[in-house]
């Protein structure tokens, strides 16, 4: 297949803005060429201002088929742990074939919206009794068919689920689906790895799913072996998402979620901590200089009611970040990035708080650039730029849409994240394959199909 070539009248490089780009794609949906300032030749036009594809560092995918069913009143007030008990109900009733087919959905969402990878945080191994499958791969196996049939990249990151609690306590009913020994979930991983081997739309990595989950045994083996398997596979971990989490961990350790994990863990660049919204100064320091990505998923942490990570501290220390939908209650990085400013904004009753001071005023610009340096990060693939040798994962704008006419450049960005509700994204183009035109995905009605045809069943 000849190299397709697409020119963008505007773009935005790894260096700054361009105009009058070229932009050369293997057949193998790798960008090989970026050149400013040429004429377009016989180059296809973009249409728009052309953005890098933003990556989605956490994904919870069957959690897209409940968004919205646990938003009634309880008798006795509700919180993150009563949720987590409707999200256990939920498990319950999940099938191989539902879960195909709500990720899938779920990926056409994410890729109309912008998102052009995700990190697929899976924990659903087992069947309703606990029971591993006949192929006990075949719940991952399952996501990452999705992903593949819509075109999204993804990072698989199979979960490691051991306890109920910290200090290694019994798992209860509702988690029974999740638990794996080290060795067990780690054979889930070599399948995966040997499936895909040759895939380059496709990273596999390992996720603790949490302090709670782990013991200080299971953990260290299972990030070991990882990283014998592999020593750039990324490794995820959910962490001080919840105030109680906290103090359950002082009980447990004397030290609190993100301090334990820091002195015991070889946290570098290759890990990233999925909340870690309750952390202190000191904490917010020691993650910043450990090179982590810290994971943040405003939309879900506000609906769980998490609470605020402190960003501005965190973006001060030089902290690397990225964004995830989570729970998927919304599946937009623009609302994820406004809720990451509005946040603190709120807390503390200024405004433009994570902007670069003087040299870099613009929050939208700031916040658009450091999510996908730090998703493309987290998710260990050469995604989050438009530069050769990268992916060639990337969002054309209808510089037409209201929210954006006549802005230029670095306003672009602060309209795109803080100025209305409609999607502007017209064209999205994942691994060199264009997966969005005119704001439409070539598969999304059977895809929608299916999904309609799994709610059926689940919600009867």
């Amino acid at each position: 297949m000849p190299e397709t070539r697409l020119f963008a009248k505007r773009a935005l490089l790894p260096d700054g803005w361009a105009r009058d780009v070229v932009f050369a794609i293997s057949d193998t949906g790798e960008l090989t060429a970026v050149t400013p300032n040429v004429a377009p030749g016989k180059a296809k036009r973009a249409g728009g201002t052309v953005l890098p594809g933003m990556p989605n560092l956490h994904s919870h995918a069957f959690q897209r088929a409940m968004a919205g069913l646990a938003e009634r009143a309880g008798p006795t007030g509700d919180s993150f742990w009563t949720w987590r008990e409707v999200m256990y109900g939920f498990v319950r009733r999940l099938r191989p074939e539902h879960v195909q087919a709500i990720a899938a959905q779920l990926y056409v969402e994410m890729l109309k919206a912008g998102y052009t990878a995700v990190g697929e945080f899976h924990y659903l191994h087992h069947d309703p009794d606990g029971r591993p499958y006949s192929d006990p791969a075949e719940m991952a196996r399952r996501v990452v068919a999705a992903a593949t049939d819509t075109g999204i990249g993804m990072t698989l990151l199979p979960v490691l689920y051991g306890y109920g609690g910290f200090g290694g306590q019994p798992a209860g009913e509702g988690q029974r689906r999740f638990l794996n020994e080290p060795d067990h979930l780690l054979s889930i991983i070599r399948a995966v790895r040997t499936d895909t081997a040759a895939d380059p739309q496709v990273a596999v990595g390992l996720a603790p799913h949490s302090l709670r989950a782990v013991t200080a045994d299971t953990l260290a083996a299972a990030v070991a072996e990882m990283h014998a398997m592999d020593n750039q596979a990324p490794i995820h971990i959910h962490v001080a998402e919840q105030g109680k989490e906290v103090q359950d961990c002082i009980e447990w350790r004397g030290a609190r979620p993100v301090e334990w994990l820091l002195q015991n863990a070889p946290v570098d660049p290759r890990w990233c901590l999925v909340h870690a919204t309750h952390i202190t100064d000191e904490e917010a320091a020691r993650l910043a200089a450990s090179g982590a990505v810290a994971g943040l998923c405003p939309t879900t942490e506000a609906n769980l009611g998490d609470g605020v990570f402190p960003a501005p501290d965190y973006l001060a220390e030089g902290g690397a970040f990225g964004i995830g939908s989570d729970s998927h209650i919304s599946i937009s990085p623009i609302e994820e990035l406004r809720w990451l400013e509005y946040g603190q904004r709120l807390t503390h009753k200024q405004r433009n708080l994570l902007a670069g001071g003087e040299e870099a005023p613009s929050v939208g610009a700031l916040l658009f650039r450091r999510a996908l340096a730090g998703g493309a990060q987290a998710l260990a693939r050469p995604i989050g730029r438009l530069a050769p040798g990268c992916r060639a994962d990337l969002l054309v704008l209808d510089d037409d849409s209201p929210a954006l006419y006549g802005r230029d450049d670095d306003v672009l960005l602060d309209s795109l994240i803080f100025a209305g509700n409609a999607n502007p994204v017209r064209a999205v183009m994942a691994g060199g394959r264009w997966v969005v035109q005119n704001g439409r995905h070539p598969h999304e009605n059977k895809i929608f199909a299916a999904f309609k045809a799994a709610m059926d069943e689940l919600l009867d």
